[in-house]
Formats: C-alpha cells, sequence, structure tokens
C-alpha cells in the first residue's frame, strides 16, 4: 500500500480530514488517475479530489524556511495546462477579460463590475453572460466561479471539473515523465476557463489571487482592460517587504496594448505603476479619483475608499462595454441607470456586513491585512459605537506569519477609534464541522498539530493580554466558530440585553462564522 505524503499521517488522525486520506491511503499520490476513473463523480468526489491538490503544510513551510517564491515559471507551466485542455490564447480572448489586482478593495471592485454588467445585461442582452472569478470562498468552493452573479452549481461544477480532469489525464498518459497536476488554485484558475468558455461567456471579471505578476490569472495575454485598487503592504514572503516590491507584482497585470486604470496611490507605488504601464506598452493608463458621477448614488459603506472602489468599477465596465455594445456611450455627467442600479444593489459578502439575531448584532468582515484591518476597525466603531450593549470580538488568523501584527494592528485601531473597550473577546481556529461543508472548508496548509492544540490562539490571548486590555475584558480561548457563536447567545441568558459581535481577521473566520449563521450550503 502506497504511504502517504509527508504530512498525511497526523491529517489522518482528524476525523474532518478522512476523506483525503482514504483517497491517498487506497491510490497513492502517483494514482489519482485510478481514482478519477474508479470513484462515482459527484461534487462531493470532484472537491475530494481539489483538495489532493493543495500544498500540504510541511512542503509551504520548506518553501518559507528556504525562501522559495513564486517565479514566472509557475505561469508557463499553467500556459502548458491551458494548451493540454484544448484551449489556446485566441479562446481566451473571447472572454474579454477585466483583470482586476490590488491589496485593498479588489475583490468589492470586482464584484461593482459584476453587478453593473449584470444588470446592462438584463436590459440589453450585453454581455451575452457574465463570469466572476473570485479568491477566496466563504463557504463553498464553487462559489468562487459565478456566471451572472450566482455560483455554478453543484452538478456544473462536477460535470467540467471531471471534464478537465480527463484531459490533463489524457496528456499525462502521453507523456514519458511524470506530470502532476496544478496545485489547488492553478487547478480551480483553469477550470474557470473552462467553465466560462463552455457557458458562453463574453465578459469575465477576474480578481487576481496573489500579486499579479505570478499570479495564475495572468496567462491572458489580451484582456479587455486591467485595473488595479489601492495599494498598500500584504503577502510580504510572496512579494517583498516595501510598497515598491509589491507594487511591481501587481502592476504585472497590465498588458500591451491593452487600456490600464489605476486609483490614487501613495507616490512610490504610484511611480512603479507607471513605470511598468511604460514597460509593457499599455494602450493608457489612467489615474482615477472619485468619480463625480456617483454624486448621489447610495454606495453601501458610503466611505470614501469604497467610493473610489465604485469608480474604478465604472471605469472597467464603461471599457468593456465600448468593446461588446457599439450602441454604448459614456456621458460625462450621467451614470446609466444601469450601472447606479448595480451600484447600489451590490452585495459582496463578508465584507462589511451586518446581520441581525435578535438582540445580537454581528459584525462580520474579512479583514485580513493591516490596512483592511484598520478600516474594518472603524467601520465596527462607526456602526456600533452610539449602541448600548456588550460588544464581543471573534478574531483569527492562521497560517500567516505576520498573524500577530494583525492582531496588533486591530487592537491599535479599536483603541485609536474609541475608549469603549471590548467586554469580550474570544479567539478560536476556524476548523470545519462535520455538518457544513466541510469539505469545501478543509484547508490542508496550516499545522493541523498547531491547531488542535490552540497555539495560534493561545499566541493571540496572551499578546492581548500584553498589550494593555481593560481588566474588566473576558479573554476566551475557545475550540471552534461555533462555540465562540454559542458563547455569545449564552450572553443573553446572562442579562446582557444587546450584544455587538465583531468577527474579523480572516474570511476563512467569516465564512464560517456566516454559514453557522444562516446554515447554508453556498452563498
Amino acid at each position: 500500500m502506497p504511504r502517504p505524503p509527508l504530512g498525511m499521517h497526523s491529517l489522518c488522525r482528524s476525523r474532518r480530514r478522512s476523506v483525503i486520506c482514504d483517497i491517498y491511503k487506497q491510490h497513492g499520490t502517483s494514482s489519482r488517475r485510478s481514482f478519477a476513473v474508479l470513484a462515482s463523480r459527484t461534487y462531493e468526489d470532484a472537491v475530494d479530489l481539489l483538495n489532493t491538490l493543495q500544498t500540504p503544510f510541511e512542503a509551504l513551510k520548506k518553501q518559507r524556511d528556504t525562501g522559495t517564491r513564486p517565479s514566472e515559471t509557475a505561469n508557463s507551466e499553467l500556459r502548458k495546462y491551458l494548451d493540454q485542455t484544448g484551449y489556446s490564447q485566441r479562446d481566451l480572448d473571447r472572454l474579454n477579460v477585466i483583470h482586476v489586482a490590488g491589496t485593498k478593495g479588489k475583490g468589492s471592485t470586482c464584484a461593482f463590475v459584476d453587478s453593473i454588467l449584470s444588470q446592462y445585461r438584463k436590459s440589453h442582452d450585453i454581455p451575452r453572460n457574465v463570469g466572476l472569478f473570485t479568491s477566496p470562498h466563504l463557504i463553498a468552493v464553487r462559489e468562487r466561479i459565478r456566471i451572472n452573479s450566482v455560483p455554478i452549481s453543484r452538478e456544473l461544477f462536477a460535470k467540467y471539473f471531471f471534464e478537465v480532469w480527463d484531459r490533463l489525464e489524457a496528456a499525462a498518459s502521453k507523456s514519458e515523465v511524470p506530470t502532476p497536476k496544478p496545485v489547488y488554485f492553478r487547478y480551480l484558475t483553469l477550470l474557470s476557463y473552462h467553465v466560462f468558455l463552455q457557458e458562453k461567456v463574453d465578459a469575465a471579471i477576474y480578481e487576481v489571487g496573489v500579486g499579479g505578476e505570478f499570479d495564475s490569472t495572468n496567462i491572458v495575454d489580451h484582456p479587455a482592460v486591467a485595473g488595479i485598487s489601492t495599494l498598500g503592504i500584504d503577502h510580504v514572503f510572496t512579494l517583498g517587504k516595501t510598497i515598491e516590491e509589491i507594487a511591481w507584482h501587481k502592476a504585472g497585470i497590465q498588458k500591451k496594448g491593452v487600456p490600464s486604470f489605476t486609483v490614487s496611490q501613495v507616490p512610490a507605488a504610484l511611480t512603479v505603476v507607471q513605470e511598468r504601464a511604460k514597460e509593457r506598452d499599455v494602450e493608457s493608463l489612467t489615474v482615477l479619483a472619485e468619480d463625480p458621477r456617483l454624486k448621489g448614488v447610495s454606495i453601501r459603506l458610503n466611505a470614501s475608499f469604497q467610493r473610489l472602489n465604485a469608480s474604478l468599477a465604472i471605469a472597467l465596465a464603461e471599457t468593456v462595454l465600448q468593446k461588446l455594445d457599439p450602441d454604448f456611450e459614456v456621458h460625462a455627467t450621467l451614470l446609466p441607470k444601469e450601472f447606479v442600479h448595480g451600484l447600489e444593489q451590490v452585495l459582496w459578502r463578508g465584507r462589511c456586513e451586518t446581520k441581525k439575531e435578535g438582540d445580537i448584532t454581528w459584525y462580520l468582515d474579512g479583514a485580513h491585512t493591516q490596512d483592511s484591518i484598520t478600516l474594518a476597525a472603524k467601520w465596527f466603531h462607526d456602526e456600533s459605537f452610539e449602541k448600548p450593549g456588550a460588544r464581543v470580538l471573534i478574531f483569527n488568523q492562521q497560517g500567516h506569519r505576520e498573524a500577530v501584527e494583525l492582531l496588533e494592528g486591530l487592537f491599535k485601531a479599536i483603541n485609536t477609534q474609541t475608549s469603549v473597550p471590548f467586554d469580550h473577546v474570544i479567539f478560536c481556529p476556524t476548523v470545519p464541522s462535520d455538518t457544513l461543508s466541510y469539505r469545501d472548508s478543509m484547508n490542508l496548509s496550516t499545522d493541523s498539530a498547531a491547531v488542535a492544540a490552540l497555539e495560534m490562539q493561545k499566541k493571540f490571548a496572551k499578546r492581548w493580554r500584553e498589550l494593555g486590555t481593560a481588566p474588566s475584558t473576558t479573554i476566551k480561548v475557545l475550540p471552534s466558530v461555533e462555540d465562540a457563536i454559542e458563547y455569545i447567545r449564552s450572553l443573553k441568558q446572562q442579562g446582557e440585553p444587546k450584544v455587538h459581535a465583531f468577527i474579523t481577521g480572516s474570511v476563512h473566520l467569516v465564512g464560517r462564522a456566516l454559514g453557522i449563521l444562516e446554515g447554508v450550503e453556498a452563498l
């Protein structure tokens, strides 16, 4: 019997990861083809196989320890996989890709563009279909691939997943050397191209995963337009420690002959974006301020940074519609009604989201960078400061070297906003339950032993105390998000008239919380 790969023994001790262990035990790492042929082809089977493409914690740790970073070879390999699935750059041209990178606001920008194009489609039948590819997912992996603002169905995900898998298997069988599958995110990117082309998508919005230059979404040579949202410090191990290094990566999505847009940036970042635009020979680079046509438009979370994201989205949507619809005209002083409706009706789950549950108000934001956690803290303050009741924090960040620094940034931001302390602070791992899409939530890139021992959460609790929290604050380390939510609900039984619960630090954390609060399989 083949031995599981390094680290799988510890994973097998976790019942939630038993499905993946069974695959490895039965077929080994070199026999995924056998599993694909023998097993049924349900959504669950597809996600199980997809999870075998995750990079395990031990491999990631080795990469970090040796300083191994992404390089251009990763995308040259993905281009080969694209060819093996039967597609060329000419095929990708049919998608009219709207490519968006950035540190803050790239997800919101993509959501705005998606909503605008979907509204325009309803009244003009253009685009024929709108695709949206984002990451990470909140609850179900199929949320990452949307058509006309809706996650593709379980049935479509499974169908197209195995079509791509079979094509790669067929190519591998003809190769004289072992040909591994692309890793998790790259496979999903490849899958999205297949889905969108098969479903006749002719406007596809792609959110960069990490960086830009070497991101797997960056193999499209002729996008319709490129957009770069606000730049800041994030993913320093992968992208670099300075704003200039990070801007270099993110500005790498700009392409020859393609119009490019960005928003106002700090001077050091803007200089790099401009240099890379010149280097890539873009059609044009436009630096946007807030669009004056937004006056009177009700943007959800009416903050300057969100209106800047909306301004970028307007420019991107206008550019692609000028290409798709000969009758579309840009008006200097007025936004089309479809744009207004799209901007006002967009809902980007898990970002500055509030939910009422009786006398408990949940405030959810998946902020996971220093800049975004500061904005999330301000949003929570503005929404809850003058309201009576207990204030509770649920925080987690797993697998990032900067996790403690992120917590420190949150503490500083909260204390800058208000002198009112949290009454309760809870740290818990984002572990999936056995009842809510645990396959989709599985994360093999974290240290399973450390998660089980609550090592990171204990560090968070210790550091929060050291930072000088109020003596009256109750600090808890709990084993799961479910336990944290039940603890908050129990506060009502202890006599708290109102509770304001702020959940932040991780998209995965917010996704788990929403899955529990709503009892849904996907968002």
